[in-house]
């Protein structure tokens, strides 16, 4: 109950009350049957153990919190409680050992012009070890960029006055030979212009946080 106290607190401060109530009686139960999964989730060695179950747990409150944000105006109960199941279900699915291990000396350079919107999902993927720069033109990026390596690169899509920064940043890194794993994240999910993102050379495109947190995690995965 603690737990679910504390993913209360999180929404709290991103959805409307009525909202927040809602997804917390509806989806309680399978959030309680998720955290009492936790047991399974170990490593070997004094610690480790308490460590791994805290980051999961703290991931998947981040992620609900994230998952609910982006629902929370415009839209039904109904579809803010699937939201957060599937970004609890996330967690569980991708979060393992290993993930937490490799996380840990992971650095995530996020390109947007507004990073307060994204506070969630970095909080959601920082629970795991995540590090992350923060960039907000794509002439910074490009400086960051050349400074050092990053393991993935998240940007939004349009910066003013570029209304398809994404896009320009994504093909200017192309063309220079930059083959870092590239994921858009922007308020559309239409499948055209997943199809486009991906000609140009992107990972994917999405504008859900649970898709989002398993790309960056997938990426991570194939860390050596």
């Amino acid at each position: 109950m603690k737990v679910l106290d504390a993913i209360s607190r999180l929404i709290a401060a991103v959805a409307l009350p009525a909202l927040v109530l809602f997804v917390l009686i509806r989806f309680g139960p399978s959030l309680r049957e998720f955290f009492s999964n936790l047991s399974k989730f170990t490593f070997k060695g004094v610690g480790f153990e308490a460590s791994a179950k805290r980051k999961q747990a703290e991931a998947a409150g981040a992620l609900v919190a994230a998952a609910v944000s982006k629902t929370a105006q415009g839209t039904t109960p109904k579809t803010a409680a699937r939201d957060a199941s599937a970004a609890a279900t996330a967690v569980t699915q991708t979060v393992t050992p290993r993930i937490v291990q490799q996380a840990s000396t992971a650095t995530v350079l996020w390109v947007d012009d507004r990073p307060a919107n994204n506070v969630n999902e970095r909080a959601a993927l920082e629970a795991l070890g995540v590090s992350f720069v923060l960039s907000t033109s794509t002439e910074d990026a490009l400086e960051l960029i050349r400074q050092r390596r990053f393991d993935a690169i998240i940007s939004d899509m349009g910066r003013e006055p570029d209304l398809k920064a994404g896009y320009t940043l994504l093909e200017k890194l192309r063309a220079s030979g930059d083959r870092t794993p590239y994921i858009i994240y922007a308020g559309s999910d239409a499948a055209e212009h997943r199809a486009e993102a991906k000609r140009k050379g992107a990972l994917d495109s999405t504008n859900r946080p649970d898709e989002l947190f398993r790309l960056v995690l997938s990426v991570i995965g194939r860390k050596s």
